[in-house]
Formats: structure tokens, C-alpha cells, sequence
């Protein structure tokens, strides 16, 4: 006999069908919803974190300058002693001549302090490249305190609040400055073309970024072959046992060990046993060549694993040898998944702070690097550096060199994009 469902069974299994078709209509649309508002969580946290960023970075652009007219009096420089003059004096004199009333030592202090200490050395440059300025009139405009620009920027002299570092008098000083003309928001070349400095308006980020070069051209250089190769044999020529299982766990595991390990090899091995110079971008390079080995090499492996057998297969068929088979077919086909490993590696290590740190990179250098031995820092070691100091001028000088920072990543990974799609070989 055939089993019959009662009279209107079907219709209540429909609606019971029904019903939980939209609980799970509803369930997707939840979880769709939950999924937004996790993107928008992320995107939100995102744009706040650049916001704050690139709003402190715009004001390195400007830097405020005062402008004095300076008399360089022969008396105080000399033609053959240019760098002994007494620069100083001719500052107070410049200021001396806009401010006559200001009177008593401690108010010339005061008003001495709203000028740079680096101005002198900006006159003195000034005289060297030019000695026939000796003798004469000229206006200068020399760069002022952090103190003076930081109170600039932030709009307080308009306002008539004090930013707390300034005195009453100082700002009445700078507003008469202002209403003269002599004080102005100008660009600041000083901040991409020196190094670091103990005053934050002398700042740059010239010499850190020359640091950076220098360390990643060492990195690329002992990372790209050897990590290539390693990958090559690993894949295509080592014999499967216990010994190339054991490498390639290590392998794996190294690709997951903190960075800073690879920093206290180096300070022991390379710095304390094999007496490399401390803060040299060649002892840098090394340490984070060797933190990159293991994501060229696992890069670099499912590189040539990608690449179909059947062209192993046919290579070998019209007489290749097994060398030429890797090198000639097998290896220019998966060039692309290589280079973009080793510019992910690269990328990596460009951002690293706590091996640099290690090494000794940490220390503060003034001089631009010439050389791989020469003492140097590194962008994110500089970061660090500017976001630890205490004046508050430091701060939008790190601010602006992570965005420098960050445009270097953005620029390697677009490399490595168009040159996957340079070198990419459809099959």
C-alpha cells in the first residue's frame, strides 16, 4: 500500500518550509549587516588613524622664519677666519634694531630665544658660500624656535592665547614681528634636506631615509640570490627525506620568529663576535637580510609550484636537462610570484624597527651617511626616536616621516604589481 499524507498536510509543510526559508533569509541578512558594520568599524579606525596622522604631517610643509636685517661687520668676520665670526652678535644686533626698547638681559634672553640656535650656523654657511656679503646690509630670513612656530601654527597669536611656553612679552614681540612683515609661514626644505637634530625646527629626515636606502640595497643584494636559489634547490632538486623535511619545518618556523630575535643575532654574532661597526647600514642589511630569507624562499617555493608540470614534462621530453628545464621554462615563468614574494620581504623589512634597534641604529646621528659603513639610522628608527622626545614640535616631524614611510611601502608594492604583470606569462 501506498502511504498518503492526511488532507492539508501539504500546505503545512509548506508553510513550515517557508518559515524557515526566511529565518534563513533573515540569518543571511544578519550576518551581511554584522559584515558592514565590521568594514565600517575597520575603515572608521583606519581613517581616524590617517586623519591624525596626515593633520599633524601637513604642518611640516611650513616652517616659520623672522627676517632681520643683518649688517655682516667686518669686525666680527673675519675674510680668512669665516667660520670663527661671531654670529650670534649679529643676530642680537638685527633683533636690536626692530626691538630697541626691549631692555635688561633677561628680556634680550627672551627675545634671543625666538630665533633658532641653528641660524647662526645658517649665517655662516650664508658668508661661506658668499664672502662678499662681508660689509654689507642684506635681510635674512632665519628660521625661529619650535617653541615660536608651534604658537604660529597653531593660530594662538590671533586668538591671544598663549601655548605655554611663550611670555606675555615674547608674543607681543611676535606680533609686532607680524605687523611688520617680518614673520612668515614658509617651505621647509631643512626638513628633507638634513639630518637629525636636537632642536626640533633643524630636523630632517634626510639622513634616515639615506639609512633606509642603504640598509634595504644590502638587504635586496644578499636576500633576492640566495633566498632564489634556496628556494630552487629546495624544490627542484633536493631528494625528499628526513634532512630536507627538517630544513624546510625551520624554514616555516623561522618565517614566524619575532623580529627582534634576528636583532640579538646580530648584536652577538656580527657586532660582539665578528666586530662589524655598530649602526652601520651594512650590519642592518645583514640582520634583515637574514629576517627576509624565509618568506623569499616559502614565496619562492609555491612560485615554482605553481608552474604546471607539463612544462617540466615537455622540456624534458626534447632532450632538456634538468638544470635547463629550472632555468630556462620553469624559473621565467615563475619570476612573477618570485619578485612579488621579495618585494612583500622587502616591504616587510623596510618597516622593521626592533633588530635596527638591537644593532645599534638607535643612536642619534646628525651626519647624512655616505657609505654602508659609515653610522646611520633607519626611517622607522627615526620614527621612534622623534616619538619619544618631549617637545611637542617632534611630533608632527614623526608624524611626516611616517607618511614618507608609508609612501615607500605604497611604491614597492605597486612595483611589485607591474612587474608581476610585466613578467606574468600566461599558460
Amino acid at each position: 500500500m501506498t502511504d498518503t499524507l492526511p488532507v492539508g498536510s501539504h500546505t503545512v509543510i509548506a508553510q513550515k518550509v517557508s518559515k524557515k526559508l526566511r529565518s534563513r533569509h533573515r540569518a543571511d541578512k544578519r550576518f551581511q549587516i554584522y559584515g558592514l558594520l565590521a568594514v565600517a568599524l575597520a575603515l572608521f579606525f583606519l581613517v581616524s588613524l590617517f586623519g591624525s596622522i596626515f593633520s599633524k604631517a601637513y604642518n611640516i610643509v611650513s616652517q616659520t622664519e623672522i627676517a632681520l636685517e643683518i649688517y655682516f661687520d667686518e669686525g666680527l668676520i673675519e675674510v680668512d677666519k669665516i667660520h670663527e665670526g661671531n654670529y650670534g652678535a649679529l643676530i642680537k644686533r638685527g633683533l636690536a634694531k626692530i626691538l630697541p626698547d626691549v631692555r635688561g638681559r633677561r628680556d634680550k634672553r627672551a627675545l634671543r630665544k625666538l630665533i633658532s640656535t641653528g641660524a647662526k650656523y645658517e649665517l655662516r654657511a650664508q658668508v661661506s658660500s658668499n664672502p662678499d656679503l662681508i660689509g654689507k646690509t642684506l635681510r635674512v630670513w632665519l628660521i625661529a624656535s619650535d617653541d615660536v612656530d608651534m604658537w604660529v601654527k597653531g593660530g594662538m597669536g590671533a586668538a591671544g592665547r598663549s601655548n605655554g611656553r611663550l611670555s606675555n612679552k615674547q608674543e607681543i614681540w611676535l606680533n609686532t614681528f607680524s605687523n611688520l612683515g617680518l614673520l612668515e609661514r614658509r617651505f621647509n626644505w631643512r626638513y628633507f634636506t638634513s639630518g637629525d637634530s636636537r632642536e626640533p625646527e633643524l630636523a630632517g629626515i634626510l639622513g634616515a631615509t639615506v639609512g633606509s636606502i642603504l640598509t634595504l640595497s644590502i638587504c635586496l643584494v644578499l636576500a633576492f640570490p640566495i633566498g632564489v636559489m634556496s628556494a630552487i634547490y629546495m624544490e627542484e632538486f633536493a631528494p625528499k627525506n628526513r634532512i630536507t623535511d627538517f630544513i624546510e619545518v625551520n624554514i616555516n618556523n623561522l618565517a614566524a620568529v619575532p623580529s627582534i630575535v634576528f636583532g640579538l643575532l646580530g648584536l652577538a654574532v656580527l657586532l660582539n663576535f665578528m666586530e662589524m661597526p655598530r649602526s652601520a647600514p651594512l650590519v642592518g642589511g645583514i640582520v634583515l637580510a637574514l629576517m627576509t630569507f624565509p618568506t623569499v624562499i616559502i614565496a619562492g617555493r609555491a612560485a615554482l609550484q605553481a608552474v604546471p608540470p607539463s612544462i617540466r614534462e615537455a622540456a624534458l621530453a626534447v632532450g632538456a636537462s634538468q638544470q635547463q628545464v629550472v632555468m630556462h621554462h620553469v624559473l621565467p615563468l615563475a619570476m612573477p610570484g618570485i619578485l612579488t614574494g621579495v618585494i612583500v620581504g622587502m616591504a616587510r623589512a623596510l618597516g622593521e624597527t626592533a633588530p635596527l634597534l638591537m644593532i645599534g641604529m638607535v643612536a642619534f646621528i646628525v651626519d647624512i651617511p655616505t657609505g654602508p659603513t659609515e653610522p646611520a639610522t633607519a626611517l622607522p628608527v627615526q620614527v621612534f626616536l622623534w616619538a619619544d622626545a618631549p617637545e611637542r614640535a617632534f611630533g608632527e616631524r614623526a608624524a611626516a616621516a611616517i607618511v614618507v614611510l608609508l609612501t615607500f611601502l605604497i611604491v614597492m608594492n605597486l612595483g611589485a604589481v607591474l612587474l608581476r604583470r610585466h613578467f606574468e606569462q600566461r599558460f
